[in-house]
């Protein structure tokens, strides 16, 4: 439903009673509004964006309305996985979801579909028989509930009214990330820098054979089996005071932590932060890869912006909710008290089992070809 068509509708009397029921409860009486900037300077041109607004759960049904956002598709060794996955993933998780379910069993199907379409448009890719890859980070808004997925080391941060920062996606770099290392090294692989004449050790670490520096993906089929389409995935719902979303591509996060890209457009519409971000990354660093930012605001209906985060600095310990998990399952929810983020979801294994091929339209799982 519009702004215009809800301010031209009268709302009728509702008693006190009810509307503190519903607060107690939870209960949203407005969807919020989902107002969105995005920002890119290309350095390689392999940096794709996936926006679409106008996504439904039934057809033709606008109240089953939701968001998707992909800073997704940071490609390298070619475009074509980056182009195929921002074509074909949406389809491939949405098919994966059951018909005729509620809203509530939707958002909890939602994570093992995520999973799911990942996998499926990797095998799909790998048919081709092209050896290009793609980051990709996966953001779907239904209401206040967020989900994320991502592969690679594109990222997705939250900033919340009680400026605490919580970051929603897990690095798959493997000089940053010990656990997928570890993971890599136990399956066979190979995990060490280029080797140049002389014997000296140049670059990050990478894995072989392939030599790539990331430990998941969608493509890069010429890399061995040990570079996984597996997603990390985290649920999360925004209290009605909203929050903001910063999607970016490594060339962002190689020059700002999320702190700074989060504080650098504190207070300002979506449209100019992503624009800021995408700047004070160059400030820093210049362009030596491609930037690419979406900014996007999960604003309540009475508001025509996201209210600036106050000044003042807020309990650190808030934040430890949102800190390192072990890769197990989280399924408990947990509740932030400043900011108000309830945690619903989180599943970072690199492992599928059966709950998750389920939902593929494959017998079973197509190895990727190790050389």
């Amino acid at each position: 439903m519009s702004h215009t068509e809800i301010t031209r509708m009268k709302p009728s009397p509702v008693p006190l009673a009810t509307l503190i029921g519903r607060e107690l409860r939870n209960e949203k009486v407005e969807k919020p509004f989902v107002k969105y900037g995005q920002a890119a300077l290309a350095k390689k041109g392999e940096d794709y964006f996936l926006i679409k607004l106008d996504c439904q759960r039934i057809p033709g049904n606008p109240s089953t309305s939701f968001s998707v956002f992909a800073q997704i598709f940071d490609g390298h060794n070619g475009i074509s996985a980056a182009i195929f996955a921002k074509e074909n993933l949406l389809d491939n998780v949405l098919s994966a979801i059951p018909q005729g379910i509620s809203r509530e069993e939707w958002l909890q199907a939602l994570p093992r579909a995520l999973v799911a379409g990942f996998v499926k448009t990797d095998i799909e890719f790998q048919q081709k028989g092209e050896t290009s890859g793609t980051t990709v980070t996966f953001v779907v808004i239904d209401g206040w509930t967020v989900t994320v997925a991502s592969v690679g080391d594109s990222r997705c941060i939250l900033d919340t009214q009680g400026g605490v920062v919580s970051l929603l996606t897990v690095d798959h770099r493997l000089e940053e990330n010990a656990e997928e290392r570890e993971r890599v090294t136990a399956s066979g692989g190979e995990v060490g820098r280029l080797n140049v004449f002389g014997g000296n050790e140049v670059g990050p670490l990478r894995c072989w054979p392939g030599g790539l520096c990331l430990s998941r993906s969608i493509g890069d089929t010429d890399v061995g089996e040990f570079i996984v389409p597996i997603p990390h995935v985290k649920q999360v719902k925004l209290s009605n005071a909203g929050g903001r979303l910063i999607i970016a591509s490594d060339g962002i996060w190689d020059a700002l932590s999320s702190d700074m890209a989060a504080k650098s457009c504190r207070g300002l519409p979506s449209e100019l932060a992503a624009k800021l971000v995408v700047k004070e990354a160059l400030r820093s660093r210049g362009l030596k890869d491609d930037t690419t930012c979406l900014v996007v605001d999960i604003i309540p209906s009475d508001l025509p912006v996201l209210p600036p985060t106050p000044r003042k600095r807020q309990n650190v310990l808030a934040s430890l909710l949102f800190g390192k998990k072990s890769q197990n399952s989280v399924n408990k929810a947990k509740l932030s008290a400043v900011g108000a983020v309830e945690e619903l979801f989180e599943e970072g294994s690199a492992m599928l089992d059966e709950r998750y091929l389920n939902h593929l339209d494959f017998q079973s799982l197509i190895p990727r070809p190790s050389h």
